[in-house]
């Protein structure tokens, strides 16, 4: 029998980027958004695991344990970007890509080493075999660029904003000069996203 998503509370999936985690600026702003004028919205931000992989089972585990129950959405920001493409191409939802990475297994391959995440002080080897790992969750081609908005600004000093404004071809857009990777005052964005998403 067809669920009838009408019926469905609303979920909204935060994924952070790379060396992230849930106390960033953006999921913060995202969850006290929706804890004051949407609590009828669940939000699940975790902390993702440090390898490609890992992070994608993470991601296929939250998603089965709450999508009979839930509507779900998504925020993905820099590599959390790159994982909503993934999602969305595996279950359909809906996404907002904030400065989203758009091949980090290029990028990533200038942070090969130990690591450090800033937030929550964990250290790790980023290797070779990781980097394959992101090349496997690619997307050749976004099927329904509608499904997406993406948020970028030009002064993104990580990523060059051209080149996801070319992945999104289709999608709505958002481009703003200047601002910087974390995506300078998005307090302005919350209940637009949550408009966007249908939550």
């Amino acid at each position: 029998m067809a669920v009838n998503k009408m019926n469905q509370s609303s979920l909204l999936l935060y994924i952070h980027g790379f060396n992230s985690s849930p106390q960033s600026h953006k999921a913060n702003v995202m969850a006290e958004y929706c804890q004051t004028h949407r609590p009828d919205i669940k939000v699940i931000t975790p902390q993702m695991a440090c390898f490609p992989e890992e992070a994608a089972s993470q991601l296929l585990e939250i998603v089965e344990q709450h999508r009979r129950d839930y509507r779900i959405a998504l925020i993905g920001s820099s590599l959390g970007g790159y994982l909503s493409v993934w999602l969305n191409h595996k279950f359909g939802f809906k996404a907002a890509v904030i400065n989203p990475a758009v091949r980090p297994y290029e990028l990533l391959q200038d942070y090969l080493g130990e690591q450090e995440n800033p937030y929550t002080g964990q250290k790790y080897m980023l290797e070779d075999k990781h980097i394959d790992q992101l090349r496997t969750l690619d997307v050749a081609e976004i099927q329904a660029p509608t499904d997406f908005w993406l948020l970028q600004q030009e002064g993104d000093e990580i990523l060059d904003y051209r080149d996801a404004v070319v992945r999104f071809k289709g999608a709505k857009q958002t481009v703003e000069p200047n601002g910087d990777h974390s995506f300078v005052n998005f307090e302005r964005y919350p209940s637009q996203i949550i408009e966007f998403l249908e939550l």
